[in-house]
C-alpha cells in the first residue's frame, strides 16, 4: 500500500477549525492519521514530504460543473460540436478542471446525452485523468425556453432535450436515466440572453417539474433546476428539487422557503457567468452597457443580495459560475470563490468550505471534503494559506500537490526526507 506523509505542513481542515500546523498520513486512497502541533507520525515506508509551512488543504468541488461547454460564445456553438469532438472537449476540460485543483465536479448539465457519462466512466476505470464526476444530464426545457434554439423555418441544436407537457418531460428524464447519468436537469426559468423566455420569466410548470423529480426520485438520482425567477425557485421547493441554481430574483417567500428546506436542498448562484459577463465580455461585443441592457447589472446586484440574506440563514450554497463560456473558460472555476468573499460577505474560510465541505456533501460522499482520518484523500498543497486569501487558488502555479484518492496528480517541488526533491 503507498503511504505518503506531509510533514511541517499548515493543515486546513475544513472542520471549521483554523489552520494549524501538523502532520498528515496518506494510505493508499484514504487519509490515515493527522496530527496536530508537535505530534509526530510514523515515517516507516512512507513517502515523506516536507511542505515547508506550506497549507494543506481538502480538493475543492465544483458544484455547477459544465465539463462539455466549449468555451464558445454562443449556445449554438455548444450545440454544432459534432459528438466525436465533443467527447474530447469534454475529456481535455476535466483534465483542465484536475490541473485547477477541482478533485470533484457535481454535474449541472451536459451538452449531449452521454458526455458526463463517458467520461465518467473513462475516469473511474483509470483511462484519463480527471475529477470524480457526478455526471449530468443535458437541460431538459420547454419550447421557446432556455435552450430551444430552433425556428420554425430551421432546426438548431443546442445544448438542451425539449419536451412539452409532463409525459414528455417523464420519457427525457427516463432516457437519460436508461443512459447512465446521475442528475437530472431542468430549466424552469428563462435568461436574459434568450428572446422569447426572460430570466424573470417562469416557464416549466409544476406538472412538468414533477413529473422529472418522481422519475429522479423512483431511480435515485438528483434533480437540479435552472431557476432564475422567484416564482421559479418556489415551484422547484414545492415539487421537491435537489439543487437549484442562479435564484437571484428570488423573493422573501422564496427565501423562507429555501431556509425550512436548507437541509435537504443545495443552491448555487452561477455568480461567475454575470460577473465577467457584466466586465470581461468586451472582447466578444459585450461591453458594460450592453450587459446593462440586456439585465446583467440587475441580475448581478440581486445576486448579491439574495445570497448575502441565505449566507445569514445558513443555506448550503455552492461555488460554480458556469464555466465553459469564452468568458468564463473551463479552469478558472476558483474565480467564484473570491466572488463569494466580494459580493456576498463570506469570510474567506467560509467560502472554501463551501468548496470542501459543502462540496463533499453535494457529491453525496459522507467521507469527501475534509482532512479528517477515513476520508478519501483528495488534498491540494498550496503556497500560502487560502483560508485567509482565497483568491490565490486561482493561481496554478500556488497549487504545488495536486492529490487525488491518493495519488499525485501533481507531484509537489518540495523536499523529501533525506533531502531528495520530488519531482512533478
Amino acid at each position: 500500500m503507498n503511504r505518503t506523509l506531509f510533514v511541517n505542513v499548515g493543515v486546513w481542515d475544513a472542520t471549521g477549525a483554523a489552520t494549524y500546523p501538523g502532520e498528515v498520513l496518506v494510505e493508499g486512497n484514504r487519509i490515515s492519521k493527522v496530527a496536530k502541533g508537535s505530534e509526530r507520525l510514523p515515517r516507516d515506508g512512507a513517502e515523506t514530504i516536507d511542505a515547508a509551512g506550506c497549507t494543506l488543504i481538502p480538493g475543492l468541488v465544483e458544484g455547477h460543473a459544465h465539463p462539455s461547454f466549449s468555451n464558445a460564445a454562443t449556445t449554438v456553438e455548444i450545440g454544432d460540436i459534432p459528438p466525436e469532438e465533443h467527447v474530447l472537449v469534454t475529456m481535455h476540460n476535466a483534465r483542465a478542471m484536475l490541473d485547477a485543483g477541482f478533485t470533484s465536479l457535481y454535474g449541472a448539465a451536459s451538452a449531449k446525452v452521454r458526455l458526463d457519462v463517458v467520461i465518467r466512466n473513462e475516469i473511474d476505470s483509470g483511462r484519463i485523468a480527471g475529477p470524480r464526476l457526478r455526471a449530468a444530464s443535458p437541460e431538459i426545457t420547454v419550447t421557446g425556453g432556455l435552450g430551444d434554439e430552433r425556428r420554425m423555418h430551421m432546426h438548431r441544436e443546442s445544448f438542451a432535450l425539449i419536451a412539452d407537457g409532463p409525459d414528455e418531460v417523464r420519457r427525457a428524464a427516463r432516457m437519460c436515466v436508461r443512459e447512465g447519468v446521475d442528475n437530472i436537469k431542468i430549466n424552469i426559468s428563462g435568461d436574459d440572453f434568450i428572446k422569447s423566455a426572460k430570466a424573470a420569466m417562469t416557464v416549466m410548470n409544476d406538472a412538468e417539474i414533477r413529473a422529472a423529480v418522481e422519475v429522479a426520485q423512483a431511480y435515485g438520482k438528483r434533480v437540479n433546476a435552472h431557476c432564475r425567477a422567484g416564482e421559479s425557485v418556489k415551484a422547484a421547493i414545492r415539487c421537491g428539487v435537489d439543487v437549484i441554481y442562479h435564484c437571484e430574483f428570488a423573493d422573501d417567500e422564496a427565501i423562507d422557503m429555501l431556509e425550512r428546506e436548507k437541509h435537504r436542498t443545495f443552491v448555487g448562484p452561477a455568480v461567475g457567468i454575470l460577473y465577467n459577463t457584466m466586465y470581461y465580455a468586451n472582447r466578444w461585443g459585450i461591453t458594460e452597457q450592453v450587459a446593462t441592457d440586456l439585465g446583467i447589472k440587475r441580475a448581478l446586484e440581486a445576486c448579491a443580495a439574495t445570497y448575502d440574506k441565505l449566507r445569514r440563514r445558513g443555506v448550503r450554497v455552492v461555488p460554480g459560475g458556469d464555466y465553459g463560456f469564452a468568458w468564463t473558460p473551463q479552469g478558472t472555476n476558483a474565480k467564484d470563490l473570491e466572488l463569494f468573499v466580494k459580493l456576498f460577505g463570506y469570510g474567506h474560510g467560509e467560502a472554501l468550505l463551501c468548496a470542501t465541505k459543502t462540496g463533499g456533501e453535494i457529491m453525496g460522499m459522507a467521507d469527501l471534503g475534509q482532512i479528517r482520518a477515513g476520508f478519501l484523500a483528495d488534498l491540494l498543497l498550496v503556497d500560502g494559506d487560502p483560508s485567509q486569501d482565497v483568491s490565490i487558488l486561482q493561481s496554478k502555479d500556488r497549487l504545488l500537490a495536486i492529490m487525488k484518492d491518493g495519488a499525485f496528480h501533481k507531484r509537489p517541488r518540495v523536499a523529501l526526507a533525506g533531502g531528495r526533491q520530488a519531482a512533478e
